[in-house]
């Protein structure tokens, strides 16, 4: 088994190699100060562009949120594309005073295409535009603050504008607090610390802003990938645009809480990757060469981690079941991929651990939950392993994820800084 010990040796050898840059990340957060804003706010006008497909449960939280805006409201305009909905999704939008568009549309399926064909509708019937477009999930609540601390960081000349994500359910268990813990080290120890470094983030999903300027550039939503957020980002970063964090800026979406979910939704998101890794790798890799930091950046968030977990699956199979054919001793086998698995284990729980206790005030959940949820984040990211591995021969198919937390069931007391 001198094989499979020198392979996953190897292994960990590339995983520290592709991702230490980002160790260095966490003391740049608590030592380096952000460069203060120098330019004073404009009065821009916003769109908010939300896509629902029967949220009809959640949306009037989004709503209520960004009509309790500290921003004049004179300057916000919302819509929504009720996404083939069966429900009263649209009826409870409009009633909260969105504009509404609908779609019904079984055949070209996700968000990516809803957001097209908000867009199309929007550049249609408001040939002026707005200066800046806000991209939300239906299930997402905004602090009362939110789009006043955005815009003094769109103000600043910052094209693309991403912000901090928090959990509406981050104590319901540990899948939930999984996605919860991630977001909040990805908004805190690499966002946060990209900005800092003026390199550029990427969006993740929801909670991003974009000037008008990038929307005449992209025109209705080209971005049809599973995983369209990395799409855009990829897209504009190849472009030379940078993607800016604004830490004060917080809002909050609700995580998935059956493994199943889980499952199906994070191998869409790894089936994403290969797409766009796809499409775009050639032209990552050319950035690279000429020097660009940001493009390395996400080179190695898109594949690394995904190309690494597969081949460390395929070959541990296979020299075992080589061992065992050739009776080898299958002992020494267990050995060394315990060993890798608990390595890989060690250093994500380090990486749980930091950005639990530093954001411990951010995290709804008792102490107990933040604590527990500190040693089952290990569990929740090794579960990427198979993941990776299926998405491999997994055709790529966008399902949606039911909605059902809510400010009124006493899940998330969302505090208000108005003022602060």
């Amino acid at each position: 088994m001198n094989a499979l010990n020198a392979l996953n040796t190897l292994i960990a050898l590339l995983f520290l190699l592709c991702y230490a840059y980002q160790f260095a990340y966490i003391p740049l957060v608590w030592l380096r100060k952000p460069k203060a804003q120098t330019r004073t706010p404009r009065e821009n006008r916003f769109a908010f562009l939300i896509c629902a497909r029967n949220e009809a449960a959640v949306i009037g939280d989004l709503l209520d949120s960004i009509h309790a805006q500290t921003y004049d409201q004179s300057l916000l305009r919302v819509f929504v594309m009720a996404d083939n909905c069966t429900d009263n999704t649209a009826e409870i939008a409009a009633q909260k005073g969105a504009r509404v568009y609908t779609r019904f549309d079984k055949t070209r399926v996700g968000k990516g295409y809803a957001l097209e064909a908000l867009r199309r509708n929007i550049r249609r019937d408001y040939p002026e535009g707005f200066d800046g477009y806000f991209v939300f999930d239906a299930d997402n609540v905004l602090m009362n603050d939110y789009v006043e601390r955005m815009n003094a960081t769109f103000s600043q000349g910052n094209a693309i504008v991403t912000s901090y994500r928090n959990s509406k359910n981050y104590g319901d268990n540990w899948i939930s607090a999984g996605y919860g813990l991630w977001f909040l080290r990805e908004s805190k120890y690499l966002h946060y610390a990209r900005t800092l470094l003026g390199t550029s983030c990427n969006v993740s999903g929801t909670g991003f802003l974009f000037g008008r300027e990038v929307s005449d550039r992209i025109g209705d939503w080209p971005f049809h990938t599973l995983t369209e957020d990395i799409e855009f980002s990829i897209d504009q970063i190849i472009a030379g645009e940078k993607i800016t964090f604004c830490p004060d800026a917080e809002f909050f979406d609700e995580q998935p809480r059956k493994f199943s979910q889980s499952w199906h939704q994070r191998l869409r998101w790894s089936k994403g990757y290969l797409q766009v890794f796809g499409r775009y790798g050639g032209r990552l890799a050319r950035g690279v060469g000429k020097g660009s930091f940001s493009c390395f950046d996400m080179c190695m968030t898109i594949m690394p981690a995904y190309i690494l977990s597969a081949i460390s699956i395929v070959c541990n199979l296979f020299l075992c079941c080589r061992g065992l054919i050739l009776g080898g001793d299958l002992r020494a086998a267990a050995v060394s991929i315990l060993g890798l698995v608990l390595n890989m284990g060690l250093t994500v729980f380090a990486m749980g651990a930091v950005t639990t206790l530093t954001e411990w005030k951010k995290i709804h959940a008792s102490p107990v939950k933040k604590l527990l949820y500190m040693f089952t984040f290990p569990l929740f990211m090794l579960t990427y392993v198979p993941i990776s591995l299926a998405a491999l021969f997994w055709k790529g198919e966008w399902k949606p994820i039911a909605h059902t937390v809510t400010l009124k069931d006493g899940s998330l007391l969302l505090p208000s800084r108005k003022g602060s």
